[in-house]
C-alpha cells in the first residue's frame, strides 16, 4: 500500500470510529488527508470501498494472527489462551478497527451483513477449536457455539475497560481472562 493510500485508510478508520460511518463524509476523509478528492477516488471509487478494504484488512489481520498462533499449539487450551492474547492485544493496538467492526455489527444493510458474516467467521475459527479440544478431553463438554461466542466477545468486554482504562496492562487483563474464562473450560484431573 503507497503512502498516500496508506493515509487514506487510517484517517478514515479514525473518522469512522470518532464520527461514525453515516457521519463522516468524502470531504472530511479528504480535507482530513490533505488530499484532492480525485486522489482519493484514484485510491478508492467510495466511502463504502473504503469501508470494505479497512473491515477485509482488519479482520485478515486478526484472522491470520490467530491461524499462525494456533498452528504451532498441540493444547487447545493454549490455543484458547493465544486467541485470547491476541485478541486483547488486537484492541489495545487497533482499538479504532474494533470499534468500527462493533459499531457496525448491528443492522440489516450491506456493510452491516458484511461486519457480521466476517465476525461469524472468526467466531468458526473458535467453535472449531473448541469442538476438537473437547474431542480431545482437554476442554470441557459444552456448547461450543456459546464458548466460542464468549470468547469472541472478549473483543467488546476489552474494548469497555480500555476507554475506561487508558493505560491498559496487556499481560494483566490476559491473566484476569485466564483465570476466569480458560480456567472454567479446563478439564479437571481427579
Amino acid at each position: 500500500m503507497n503512502k498516500t493510500k496508506r493515509k487514506i485508510f487510517e484517517t478514515s478508520m479514525k473518522l469512522f470510529a470518532e464520527k461514525g460511518y453515516d457521519a463522516t463524509s468524502i470531504d472530511d476523509i479528504t480535507t482530513t488527508v490533505g488530499v484532492a478528492k480525485g486522489t482519493l477516488y484514484y485510491h478508492f471509487s467510495s466511502k463504502e470501498e473504503i469501508f470494505n478494504f479497512l473491515i477485509e484488512e482488519g479482520v485478515k489481520l486478526l484472522q491470520n494472527s490467530v491461524d499462525i498462533k494456533t498452528a504451532k499449539l498441540e493444547n487447545y487450551i493454549d490455543k484458547l489462551k493465544a486467541i485470547i492474547l491476541i485478541q486483547i492485544k488486537i484492541v489495545v493496538k487497533y482499538q479504532d478497527f474494533i470499534t468500527i467492526l462493533l459499531s457496525q455489527f448491528y443492522g440489516k444493510e450491506t456493510r452491516n451483513q458484511m461486519c457480521q458474516k466476517y465476525v461469524y467467521r472468526y467466531i468458526s475459527t473458535i467453535e472449531n477449536i473448541v469442538e476438537e479440544g473437547m474431542k480431545q478431553g482437554q476442554i470441557k463438554s459444552g456448547n461450543s457455539k456459546v464458548i466460542a461466542s464468549e470468547i469472541y466477545a472478549l473483543i467488546a468486554s476489552t474494548l469497555v475497560y480500555k476507554m475506561k482504562n487508558e493505560n491498559l496492562d496487556v499481560i494483566k487483563l490476559f491473566k484476569e481472562f485466564e483465570s476466569t474464562v480458560i480456567d472454567g473450560l479446563m478439564v479437571k484431573n481427579s
